[in-house]
């Protein structure tokens, strides 16, 4: 198609949906001025920045962080405790929505649906700092679940004490915080299953298991796979806030991943063109595995993001 036949088609779509294209204004503009304007200071990474400076008159060092960060003691520590977390988050916490739905999905009674849907999405409208402090309250000495540890053999100390203990207390409040919002558009697309499928397998002898085996899983897989992509691609942004309000020095070994490091070192060291570096090694390796991702999955289950 041609730049004219293009200005034509384009010209008489915005006439049809002028509506449409004004309601997109907003989205575009926080995505132009929050997301792609600030990526200028990508350039941050690559200078020695001084603030009184700028960017522009801050002298080029090229990869000079970049290298330090490779050479450093904490390159090894914080990209595993990233990878860990975000493999413990996938194989535990990503599925949990889904399970949820189907479960929500097959109970009959509407009031018990209601109820179950607003107890599992509540945690997630529930501040970080209070979260944070509910898990510390809980896992201190005296707490209910630091009590229940004990019962199996714990020593009484506070949970966040011990560093084998960070990664487990992570992923179970990520899964009890999230599991409710996130099962939400499952249950969409669970709306979307065409329901004489169903009528079709009882008639074939299904009984509810091999409904939701065959009918079900099936309909919401598309969904799955394009939300998996989507995951794979934030494999390594493991966020930071939960982690800077839960950890300290003494479980830094397990709890201390790449957002973390960030912070400490841009906002309470000031090294900008440090943290910066190693924001952009954590962006580059996540755009690789997004696009990996959706390469495989585009050959295996003809899904993908584009």
């Amino acid at each position: 198609m041609n730049n004219a036949a293009f200005s034509r088609r384009f010209i008489r779509d915005f006439v049809s949906n002028k509506y449409l294209y004004v309601m997109m204004l907003p989205v575009l503009a926080y995505y132009l001025i929050f997301h792609y304007a600030p990526m200028y200071g990508v350039l941050i990474a690559f200078k020695d920045y001084s603030p009184l400076k700028g960017i522009v008159d801050s002298s080029w060092v090229g990869l000079d962080h970049f290298k330090s960060f490779f050479e450093s003691y904490y390159f090894v520590r914080v990209l595993k405790n990233t990878i860990i977390i975000s493999v413990y988050s996938l194989i535990f916490e990503f599925p949990a929505p889904i399970i949820l739905a189907i479960m929500i999905n097959e109970v009959r009674n509407k009031r018990y649906k209601k109820l179950v849907q607003s107890v599992t999405y509540m945690p997630y409208f529930i501040s970080m700092i209070v979260i944070a402090g509910l898990i510390r309250d809980f896992t201190d000495s005296g707490g209910v679940i630091n009590n229940i540890y004990m019962y199996f053999g714990g020593d009484g100390t506070s949970m966040l004490q011990h560093a084998g203990l960070f990664r487990p207390i992570y992923i179970l409040s990520e899964i009890w915080q999230k599991v409710g919002w996130e099962s939400i558009i499952y249950l969409a697309a669970l709306m979307g299953i065409d329901q004489e499928q169903y009528e079709a397998a009882r008639m074939d002898g299904a009984g509810r298991l091999k409904q939701m085996w065959y009918v079900t899983l099936p309909g919401i897989l598309p969904t799955i796979v394009i939300l998996f992509i989507l995951r794979i691609g934030n494999l390594l942004n493991v966020g930071f806030e939960k982690i800077i309000l839960l950890y300290n020095p003494v479980i830094y070994e397990t709890a201390d991943v790449i957002s973390s490091f960030v912070y400490r070192k841009g906002l309470l060291e000031f090294s900008w063109s440090y943290s910066t570096a190693v924001g952009v090694f954590n962006s580059v390796i996540n755009l690789i595995l997004l696009v990996m991702a959706n390469w495989i999955s585009k050959r295996l289950t003809n899904n993908s993001l584009w």
